[in-house]
Order: C-alpha cells, then sequence, then structure tokens
C-alpha cells in the first residue's frame, strides 16, 4: 500500500502548556495518551495511544475496588482514573482487580479518534 503511514499505536504530539513526564498520561486534544519520555512545552514527545499501563488509580481515599474488566473513567482534575462516569471520560478497562487500598491499576487504554 501506498497511503499506508505507520501503526499508530504510538504517535508524536507537541507537548502543551506546562509539558508532559514519561508515563504520566496527558489529554491531547480529545486523546488520552501516555508520554514515552518526558519533554517540554512546545516540544515534540512520542506517546503511546494504545496498550495495557500500570496507572494511577482512585485508591486508598475512597476506597475503590476495581473487577477485572470494568469500564475506567479518566478522572482529568486528579489525573486518576476511576469507575466513576459522573464529570468523567471513558478511556480504558481494568485488566486485573485492584484492591481499594491500591493506588495504582492495570489499565488498557481506549484509543479514541
Amino acid at each position: 500500500m501506498k497511503n499506508y503511514l505507520q501503526h499508530g499505536d504510538t504517535l508524536d504530539f507537541t507537548a502543551p502548556s506546562g509539558g508532559v513526564v514519561s508515563g504520566s498520561p496527558v489529554i491531547i486534544g480529545g486523546q488520552l495518551v501516555v508520554p514515552a519520555v518526558t519533554a517540554a512545552e512546545g516540544a515534540v514527545f512520542a506517546a503511546k495511544t494504545t496498550g495495557v499501563f500500570s496507572l494511577k488509580a482512585e485508591g486508598a481515599v475512597s476506597g475503590q475496588a476495581w473487577a477485572e474488566g470494568d469500564t475506567l473513567y479518566w478522572d482529568n482534575t486528579n489525573k486518576q482514573f476511576t469507575k466513576t462516569s459522573s464529570g468523567n471520560t471513558k478511556r480504558g478497562h481494568a485488566v486485573a482487580a485492584k484492591l481499594t487500598a491500591d493506588v495504582v491499576g492495570s489499565v488498557k487504554l481506549i484509543p479514541t479518534l
């Protein structure tokens, strides 16, 4: 195919105000991505748009547990995944159970357009 560009699971983006930190999810446009590198504001950086990651999750404070397969939402205010849909955006699924005290969980990102 002459028009194929790339797989699309890793793309280049421009770091927003404040820059990005490797491994810390960030919203670019309407897409939640996980930066592969730390980059200053305005710098081009590579980020994963899909995959399974160990990411910050609503945990000990709220006592939220996850079951395998739970739908997860991105809480952009607290920069964490949660099962609470209100005010948050659907962005993933739990790959494994998470105990109430756990502050990270295994998340399969849902790619967005």
